[in-house]
């Protein structure tokens, strides 16, 4: 799923060519990851999406554990939690919010559905920025989050019908929400660290989900599709995003995420036959181009602030 989100914005230090080359790959390998998650998540035969979400979970909180404490040791890594504060709880929960939504949402409708409708999580940011702190909005950007919203509104509209519940349409909305959210709240407190967060919504949805499961017994087959669930879709492609993303400018990191989008629907037909709706490829094809008119604007707009900030020459 679109982790990826959370940490687009990230104000960055100078890198040399082969960090950046290197943080191009790490992005690009996390989207490819996420893009797996509704695949894998097809091959889950248990009936209760609590239990699959407790176990994902855990792996993943588990994984993410053992990351921090591989790069940054104990100290390193008990630091990185107590600096958190408020924003970092803040986003832990959206995260536990968005993980858990995701896996319940593909009980009620597609995959497609699912990540098209997180590809407007920038432009729903935007307009969150807009709404909580008054950020500055172009009248494009205006434009874009119309699109998403006139999308959004496509894919929605099948629930209308009675042929599709309006269940799944409206959790992927949320998932989307709580990202924007999440995003705009990271890019206002830029010294949260979204590895520790991101651990702590992990240990939030499982709580939340142990709560809610009807058990927690699966067989071993569902144990090790959902070990891959967790500690490698979720837990692996959150570490390299989050490790590659701080090498790269934000418009390279939300340009390759846009894989995950890509690939992901691509990967659930191939595999598993799952054929999107024309409601959902149509109105997913609106705000993927509104994404990708948006970010391509963001490359104009750093290319002409790179320029202006070159000194003259002598």
């Amino acid at each position: 799923m679109s982790e990826q989100s959370t940490v687009i914005g990230t104000t960055l230090a100078p890198v040399s060519r082969t960090e950046e080359r290197l943080g191009l790959l790490l992005v690009f390998l996390s989207a490819l990851t996420w893009s797996f998650g509704g695949a894998i998540a097809r091959f889950v035969d248990g009936n209760d999406s609590w239990t699959v979400v407790f176990w994902r979970s855990l792996w993943a909180a588990a994984f993410l554990v053992g990351f921090m404490l591989w790069r940054d040791g104990i100290r390193g890594t008990m630091q990185l939690f107590r600096g958190m504060s408020w924003p970092g709880l803040a986003v832990a929960v959206c995260f536990g919010t968005a993980s858990s939504c995701f896996v319940v949402a593909l009980t009620y409708t597609t995959v497609a559905n699912v990540l098209l409708m997180q590809a407007g999580v920038p432009l729903i940011a935007a307009l969150f920025a807009w709404v909580l702190f008054r950020e500055r909005v172009s009248v494009a950007t205006w434009v874009a989050i119309a699109a998403v919203i006139a999308g959004v509104a496509i894919m929605v509209s099948e629930s209308l019908s009675g042929d599709v519940s309006p269940i799944g349409g409206a959790l992927a909305l949320l998932i989307a929400v709580v990202f924007a959210l999440a995003t705009v709240i990271t890019r206002r407190f830029a010294h949260v660290r979204m590895t520790p967060a991101t651990c702590l919504g992990a240990v939030f949805a499982g709580l939340f989900a142990a709560s809610q499961a009807e058990g927690f017994a699966v067989s071993a087959r569902d144990m090790g599709f959902l070990f891959a669930f967790g500690a490698i879709n979720l837990g692996l492609g959150l570490a390299m995003f989050a490790t590659g993303a701080r090498l790269i400018p934000a418009a390279f990191a939300a340009l390759l995420s846009t894989f995950e989008t890509i690939f992901g629907p691509v990967w659930v037909w191939l595999i598993h036959g799952e054929v999107p709706s024309a409601r959902t490829i149509v109105g997913g094809a609106v705000v993927f181009a509104a994404l990708l008119v948006h970010i391509g604007m963001e490359f104009r707009r750093q290319a002409r602030s790179q320029a202006t900030a070159m000194p003259a020459p002598h």
